[in-house]
């Protein structure tokens, strides 16, 4: 059984250490914009990036570092993406992991690097070569990294939790960023995972990958796809337990506890997408198959239509029908039943009677949740959204002005 550590974050874990500090990247000077995580000894590292065709070369140094399978760390910055810069984009992602070897020690190659904001600017590295050294790492400092990640999040996003193996305490925690240009396959999200449990890399891969696909991957703010993602999980081992894989009797509350990291921050994320007043949660039941439960579930999600609908506080269910079609899963239509926060208002395709103040009140809470019984297999997915906003059309009219 997993417990939530209360305040936590990526520095929860034993072995870690983290900070940050203001550098000039953003214009406001009382903001963090630099930081770095740092484990006291090799670990074990996973990752997924963004599926973009187009990547910041951050992400591409990065998706080498992966290849070793380890790492110390990583360095990140927000306020500027360092994405279709030219050449120019890889020197600088190589010297941000070279300025931290020479700052924490081991080689670059230790090293993961991950920048976020404004596309089509090139890192300022005379401040970045001039402002490294000024984070102070601590073992208390989660929090500075979690705020030095974030671009026009209002909030940080740390969770972490603990379960009790061989009776020592193992802890999993994390930081996540990004509130726009947020999309299924990830967005413009960072999120970095550590934890003091010794886990196989290979096994770390397999956990993180399936808990990225039910998490990051099925949430969505604004339809469009970032070229900076990344999720990050570091394995120190600090925890002095037997190392976790497949066949571990820790293995299943390994994966409860980053599951349930990964969809705690996600559900953050798009609870704080630019200009959102709510969160929407979409639960499709009674799918042929898991595939197509992720995919209407997220189509529903991700529709522009149900987005304005929840802003509206309009019960329009036909909205849910035609996000629903145009998901392209099996469905029989006189199969179909819809709920809004848990009043049924439509049975095998058909709307039913219901009190429609009810349902617009219902739709008035934080959270608006749509489920959808398909009746036609044994397969749920769960995807999350949010409103669609005149905030968010307003933010993003004048982003780079």
């Amino acid at each position: 059984m997993i417990e939530i550590i209360n305040s936590g974050g990526v520095t929860s874990a034993q072995g870690f250490s983290a900070g940050g500090t203001y550098a000039g990247l953003k214009t406001q000077s009382d903001t963090l914009d630099l930081g770095v995580i740092l484990s006291e000894k090799m670990a074990n590292v996973a990752a997924t990036f963004t599926t973009n065709s187009i990547e910041s070369p951050s992400v591409s140094v990065s998706r080498k570092r992966l290849v070793s399978g380890t790492a110390l760390g990583v360095v990140a910055n927000s306020g500027c993406a360092n994405c279709s810069v030219g050449e120019q984009g890889f020197t600088d992602a190589e010297e941000m992991t070279e300025l931290a070897a020479n700052f924490l020690g081991g080689t670059s190659n230790d090293y993961f690097v991950a920048s976020t904001g404004m596309i089509g600017v090139e890192l300022p590295m005379a401040l970045i070569r001039q402002n490294l050294t000024n984070i102070s790492l601590e073992s208390n400092g989660g929090s500075d990294f979690a705020k030095s990640i974030m671009t026009t999040d209002t909030k940080s996003k740390e969770r972490a939790v603990s379960f009790m193996f061989e009776g020592k305490t193992i802890t999993v925690g994390g930081a996540a960023k990004g509130v726009g240009m947020i999309h299924p396959n990830m967005a413009t999200m960072l999120c970095f995972i550590t934890t003091d449990a010794a886990v196989d890399q290979n096994f770390l891969q397999e956990c993180l990958s399936e808990a990225v696909s039910s998490s990051f991957n099925m949430i969505d703010v604004d339809g469009d796809q970032s070229t900076n993602d990344m999720v990050l999980v570091l394995s120190n081992g600090s925890s002095n337990t037997s190392k976790i894989d497949g066949n571990s009797d820790a293995a299943p509350m390994f994966i409860e506890a980053l599951q349930y990291i990964c969809v705690e921050l996600a559900k953050e994320l798009v609870r704080d997408g630019e200009g959102a007043q709510r969160l929407i949660e979409v639960i499709v039941e009674g799918a042929v198959d898991l595939s197509e439960a992720r995919v209407a579930a997220r189509s529903i999600a991700s529709s522009l239509l149900v987005k304005s609908m929840v802003h509206g506080g309009d019960p329009n269910w036909g909205r849910i029908v035609m996000a629903l079609g145009k998901s392209g899963i099996s469905i029989k239509e006189n199969s179909v039943d819809i709920f809004i926060n848990s009043i049924h208002i439509v049975h095998q395709g058909t709307a039913i009677p219901y009190f429609t103040d009810a349902v617009i009140s219902a739709m008035a809470e934080d959270t608006v949740e749509f489920k959808v019984s398909l009746n036609n297999g044994e397969f749920t997915a769960t995807a999350w959204g949010c409103d669609l906003t005149e905030e968010y059309v307003v933010f993003n009219s004048a982003y780079s002005t």
